[in-house]
């Protein structure tokens, strides 16, 4: 089992949203879930937001989405690690893994 506070901080997930969307609430509670075993850095985006053009070219029809990067990188991007749509705790919690031994 997972502590936040048995970790360091090595992951950030940028959380790709729109409004309304009902598979990213279900998605956000996920994360409030990992968040609770796990910690991390968060990073929200609303796609449809003024100055998010980059990333509503690229999620406008497929949110939700994270990106799991290691938190000491700049900022996330495309080769980011990802999960879409529908995803467990395990999901996230084996792409954080992921990214650490990265």
């Amino acid at each position: 089992m997972y502590r936040a506070t048995s970790r360091l901080l090595q992951c950030r997930i940028t959380f790709f949203t729109r409004s309304p969307c009902g598979l990213c609430d279900t998605a956000k509670s996920v994360v409030r879930n990992v968040k609770a075993k796990r910690n991390f850095k968060y990073d929200e985006i609303n796609v449809m937001e003024l100055g998010q053009e980059k990333w509503k070219n690229v999620y406008e029809f497929d949110t939700p989405v994270i990106h799991v990067d290691k938190a000491d990188s700049s900022a996330t991007t495309t080769s980011a690690l990802k999960l879409m749509h529908r995803f467990k705790e395990e999901d996230v919690m084996r792409l954080m893994d992921e990214a650490e031994r990265t």
